[in-house]
């Protein structure tokens, strides 16, 4: 069923091991696997392991192939299909898995081919429009002129004049789903939604919902909760540091898109 994936794991520089288990601790609750299959990156002895989690019920009509290696540039693209009685494919997923900078990564993108293809899927369409003509290698850059990026997160010079009184220092960015922040010297956030925002509400509660909550809830009270704006236009300047990722420096402001990661639960860990 799993026949030479770490063959191909190997290719990249990377060892992944494949666990049956109908449940999993999330957010520090156990609670059963959802998904048929659920990638995650661990770390045993030091070492960063790719980890496939495959639900017990669900593993005889699992399919797991990899559809491309490229062992250079160090990813691959891996498909899992559920099939039916007939063998035929009722839910498909991709995932780019490999190695970004100094950690493991894998993200889960839209039906593709080619490791290529998949990181296209996970550019801003505005991006893509502004790479039109440029090879494949100057598109997997990550500092051309129309963008820098660090981990998940694109940023855009624009031309811009932010009242001192609006900028925001040590600014985190943080997608709905959680993970280490990347923290931006300077910010400037225009429009959006105020939420309360805790581990266990990752993507946030609006004012309303965070009072009811409370008021349904005592302890809830206690979840750690963090205001923060969501869906805002947020522009970013001067240093942006990150755990797992080189520190850049942008010298004027620029606009920050978040890569297009199709957001799911075959994925437990995205940062």
């Amino acid at each position: 069923m799993f026949a030479n994936l770490q063959k191909s794991f190997n290719k990249i520089g990377a060892k992944v091991i494949v666990k049956f288990a109908d449940t999993e601790f999330l957010r520090g609750r156990r609670q059963r696997q959802v998904a048929p299959v659920r990638l995650n990156i661990i770390t045993k002895s030091g070492e960063e392991i790719f980890e496939i989690s495959v639900r017990e019920d669900a593993h005889a009509d699992l399919e797991l192939s990899v559809l491309e290696v490229l062992a250079q540039d160090k990813h691959l693209l891996l498909l899992s299909r559920r099939l039916d009685g007939d063998g035929v494919a009722v839910q498909k997923d991709h995932f780019l898995c490999g190695r970004d900078e100094r950690h493991l990564f894998v993200a889960a993108v839209e039906g593709v081919s080619t490791v290529a293809a998949a990181k296209d899927s996970l550019k801003p369409d505005e991006l893509l429009h502004q790479e039109t003509g440029l090879n494949e290698a100057k598109r997997n850059r990550r500092k051309t002129k129309a963008f820098r990026r660090q981990g998940e997160w694109f940023f855009i010079p624009v031309s811009l004049v932010v009242p001192a009184v609006l900028v925001r220092s040590h600014e985190p960015l943080v997608r709905g789903t959680g993970g280490k922040a990347h923290v931006a010297r300077y910010a400037y956030r225009r429009g959006g939604e105020s939420v309360m925002v805790c581990n266990r509400y990752p993507q946030g509660l609006t004012q309303v919902e965070h009072a009811a909550l409370v008021a349904s809830d005592p302890l809830a009270k206690s979840f750690a909760w963090r205001q923060m704006v969501r869906d805002a236009t947020v522009f970013v300047k001067g240093s942006v540091r990150h755990a797992d990722h080189a520190t850049i420096v942008l010298a004027q402001w620029h606009r920050v898109l978040m890569n297009t990661e199709v957001q799911t639960e075959t994925i437990a860990f995205l940062d």
